[in-house]
């Protein structure tokens, strides 16, 4: 081999992926940003507005606002949803028992179909009006809620389908309780100490930092959520369910004012970068690593 082929050789592998990060992630995310300062649409030609968008945003739209808030619902009843039952499952698949593999792949199988449009489109069907988890409730003669017509509840009812979809974290969850010294447990309960208090005293703290990161990820996934409010509500009953990823969509794909969608986008990113740093700022007081230094 030449000494040329040698030196080029690791581009030639890895040119697919840069093509596609250049065209795909690097250059639309580039173009979106000068895009936010114009009011680039499909139908008309392009102007330079300068801050125009970002001041309309919040001096003139209610709706992105109330998107905004909606928003921020969404992802305080979703989140820690998601991860405490991720965690509850968690702990009950990792108990040794016979077929515990079997219950494990069955319970991670929601995250493979992930937020995708046919899930949706069935968690629609089952909380309707006349859907099968109202027919239930009325089979042991408990009230039926409008589900996806009462403004009060609805958000509700989306958020249980990303409270649903808990394989990922599970998975991660059930890595770190596996990785914990079972000597820890063994002299807690010579010491007299229940199952409650172990869990709180040992289990808890020595799992902060897989708690620490789907935190982080699973917020960001809940902030940037469209699937369920866009097949589910639509939007409705009220706006009740309108997230701010559904703002965007009607902006940029159904009004055509890309360039007014762009600078949304870029404020829900500066929404995220804020909050990670937040939780990031906030883990010094309660995220525990187990080595020497203590270090967080």
């Amino acid at each position: 081999m030449s000494k040329f082929n040698a030196k080029y050789i690791g581009l030639v592998f890895i040119s697919p992926w840069i093509i596609g990060f250049l065209s795909f992630q690097l250059y639309p995310l580039v173009a979106s940003f000068v895009y936010s300062f114009t009011d680039y649409s499909i139908l008309r030609s392009t102007n330079f507005v300068g801050f125009a968008n970002y001041v309309r945003l919040f001096t003139i739209d209610p709706d992105f606002l109330h998107s905004i808030r909606v928003t921020f619902s969404y992802a305080l009843m979703a989140v820690p949803g998601k991860l405490t039952f991720a965690l509850f499952v968690a702990v009950l698949l990792s108990i040794k028992i016979g077929g515990i593999n079997f219950y494990r792949t069955l319970f991670y199988l929601p995250s493979i179909l992930g937020g995708s449009v046919a899930l949706s489109a069935l968690w629609r069907l089952m909380f309707m009006r006349e859907g099968i988890v109202n027919q239930m409730l009325t089979a042991v003669g408990l009230p039926a809620p409008d589900w996806l017509g009462d403004p009060g509840i609805s958000l509700f009812t989306i958020s249980s389908l990303e409270v649903w979809q808990f394989g990922s974290s599970m998975v991660l969850f059930l890595a770190a309780l596996k990785q914990i010294p079972q000597e820890l447990y063994e002299a807690a309960k010579v010491d007299g100490s229940s199952w409650g208090s172990s869990f709180f005293r040992i289990t808890l703290p020595l799992i902060t930092p897989i708690i620490f990161f789907n935190l982080i990820m699973q917020s960001i996934n809940a902030l940037q959520a469209f699937t369920s409010a866009f097949v589910i509500t639509n939007g409705g009953p009220l706006k009740s369910t309108f997230l701010v990823g559904m703002k965007l969509y009607n902006e940029g794909f159904n009004n055509f004012k890309m360039g007014y969608a762009s600078a949304i986008s870029w404020i829900v990113f500066a929404i995220i970068l804020v909050m990670t740093l937040l939780i990031f700022r906030s883990s010094s007081a309660w995220v525990f690593y187990n080595d020497k230094e203590g270090s967080r």
